[in-house]
């Protein structure tokens, strides 16, 4: 080994780009690969998102109806029975939003609403962000607490 032979590492070199329109003699000249007219030879050309090439886009071809109310709130429903198979499996007498998530019946930042679906039991407190009429009365039958947060 000595001077006139010294090559760096594999893989140390990386190879250059073509330098695009620089003459025809590079081979990358005149139009520079984007070809004769149309709006992807222009400078500053950039595809909207959802363009289907002149094509009538998806997104304006389905129907659309109805309404969507963006004021809405939406809650996490939690049925009564949901709350008896708790209460007996893990002996709770308070049920939160915490008590939920921790068992994971709903996520961390929900609001929570109680259903009266199912048989209540056992006696409980029950805190949550809104109450269905007929939970309500379940849970007071039982001498239970309801309190909305």
């Amino acid at each position: 080994m000595d001077l006139s032979n010294l090559k760096p590492a594999e893989g140390a070199i990386k190879k250059e780009k073509k330098r695009l329109g620089r003459g025809q003699g590079s081979g990358k000249g005149g139009t520079s690969t984007r070809g004769h007219k149309g709006a992807k030879s222009r400078s500053g050309y950039s595809r909207k998102r959802g363009f289907e090439g002149g094509q009538m886009p998806l997104q304006r071809t389905s129907p659309k109806f109805g309404f969507k109310n963006f004021n809405r709130v939406e809650y996490k429903a939690i049925n009564l029975k949901v709350i008896q198979r708790l209460a007996e499996e893990h002996n709770i007498t308070l049920i939160n939003p915490d008590t939920l998530y921790k068992y994971g019946m709903i996520p961390k930042n929900c609001l929570v609403k109680i259903l009266g679906v199912g048989v209540l039991t056992k006696k409980v407190e029950v805190k949550a962000h809104a109450f269905s009429a007929s939970a309500q009365k379940a849970i007071e039958a039982i001498e239970g607490t309801v309190t909305k947060l």
